[in-house]
């Protein structure tokens, strides 16, 4: 008997883990719009508007700004594979999987590869970054920003200095970070970064948004090698050339670019989805919406903890977007999260390596970085914690967030009212009459 497929209808979800999330639906709409040739003037418009768009998002001057088809691990591949010559000595600092996965990709792009670590959940100094560059003298620096693993943050600030220095390329992933936590490009003096739309940004995974610096840039064209069935007079050919065509980030700078090398067809639905993922950061305004994470994520953090459960790493430099929990003896954790899926249509995630079964991670990112999402999770984990018998304060969550809600509404009001007493002219105009009639030098 033939088989009846059914149309695409997946169940309600509310997405709190640490990625993907629900995408915008400004976003998905984006995504339902008609396609169009790849060299339509249209399109080759709406490819630049997207370049200029992502240049605000990332704060950076770069002309190279612009997407890698695939996934967030996609535009790591193409950064990684296009910039290392095999041979080259790479550093990677590593304090949770995603540390081990540039590692992997390194390697397999035929890098003699260093690693320093820390035990997830901790970052490393900034002296510790540069004395190990200062012993492997590499020609590139690989560190992940803000590991989902573990929830923590590398702060980043000095290492573009000191890669400078010496001479070494600076790379870094912020798929997990970029738009919920203050980032800047140029300021930090990355020469390459890779990022994704599933968490912060609020799409879907499938596209990877990236930059280079004008010296990475120089890097990845002198392997350049244009493939013999597009080639023209005068068309490079390195004897050194990246090792993929399809991430071969010098062939896709000039597709991007004015000459619109016809590299591959791109994927249009997901350019619009991208487009508009950093329209809306935009036009929130990026600090707003670093600060509106940041806003989240502390009364997420103050719900778990007003429900009596311990949080797991440096809370110093946890990310404003997702939160890790110790799972509390004797709970099954995948019993807990299958629980909030099945009953509350909430999903949580676990975690990797060292921590599976250890941690649950709860995001607050992109679109579901709200209130309502907040509380909603807080009290449905509190339900699905009773019934698993473990001890939480009752109304704890919930009562820890409003609070942390409060809290920051009372320092907004204080702060626009002190703002608008300095602005306000008549507050001026009271201050130099007072001041007049003290000195009796008002008018008579």
């Amino acid at each position: 008997m033939k088989r009846a497929f059914q149309p695409i209808d997946p169940p309600a979800r509310l997405l709190m883990g640490p990625g993907p999330i629900n995408a915008d639906p400004r976003v998905l709409r984006a995504m339902s719009a008609q396609l169009v040739g790849q060299y339509d003037p249209w399109m080759t418009a709406a490819m630049d508007e997207t370049q200029a768009l992502y240049r605000e998002v990332f704060r950076t001057g770069n002309e190279q700004t612009l997407l890698v088809d695939g996934t967030s691990r996609a535009g790591i591949e193409a950064a990684l594979v296009s910039m290392i010559t095999p041979g080259d000595r790479v550093l990677v600092p590593v304090f949770g999987r995603f540390g081990h996965l540039l590692v992997e990709i390194a390697e397999r792009c035929g890098a003699e590869v260093h690693t320093i670590e820390v035990p997830w959940g901790q970052v490393f100094t900034p002296e510790a970054i540069e004395r190990a560059i200062e012993q492997v003298r590499p020609a590139l620096l690989a560190v992940v920003h803000g590991d989902t693993s573990t929830t923590v943050a590398q702060p980043l600030e000095g290492l573009g200095e000191v890669c400078a220095k010496h001479g070494v390329l600076f790379y870094t992933d912020v798929t997990a970070s970029l738009v919920g936590n203050a980032f800047d490009v140029d300021a930090l003096g990355l020469d390459a970064v890779s990022a994704g739309l599933q968490k912060c940004l609020g799409g879907p995974s499938g596209s990877s948004p990236v930059t280079f610096s004008p010296r990475a840039v120089d890097v990845i064209r002198a392997r350049t090698s244009v493939e013999a069935g597009i080639r023209s007079a005068g068309d490079e050919t390195s004897d050194r050339r990246i090792a993929s065509n399809y991430l071969d980030l010098a062939m896709i700078f000039d597709y991007w670019g004015p000459q619109r090398l016809n590299h591959h067809t791109e994927a249009t639905t997901m350019l619009y989805g991208a487009r508009e993922c950093a329209r809306l950061v935009v036009e929130e305004g990026l600090d707003a919406a670093v600060a509106r994470h940041a806003l989240h994520g502390s009364a997420m953090l103050a719900g778990v903890r007003g429900l009596g459960l311990e949080t797991f790493g440096d809370l110093e430099h946890k990310m404003n977007n997702v939160v890790a929990v110790v799972i509390p003896d004797g709970v099954d954790g995948d019993a807990v999260r299958g629980e909030l899926l099945t009953d509350f249509g909430i999903e949580i995630g676990t975690s990797f390596g060292p921590l599976h079964g250890t941690v649950w991670r709860i995001g607050t990112m992109g679109y579901n970085a709200r209130r309502d999402t907040v509380l909603t999770t807080l009290s449905a984990l509190e339900s699905v914690l009773r019934r698993a018998g473990a001890r939480v304060s009752a109304g704890g969550g919930v009562d820890a967030a409003y609070d942390a809600y409060a809290t920051a509404d009372a320092t907004a009001a204080t702060a626009a009212t002190a703002v608008a007493g300095a602005d306000d002219p008549a507050d001026d105009l009271d201050a130099a009459t007072a001041g007049g009639a003290a000195t009796g030098g008002g008018a008579a």
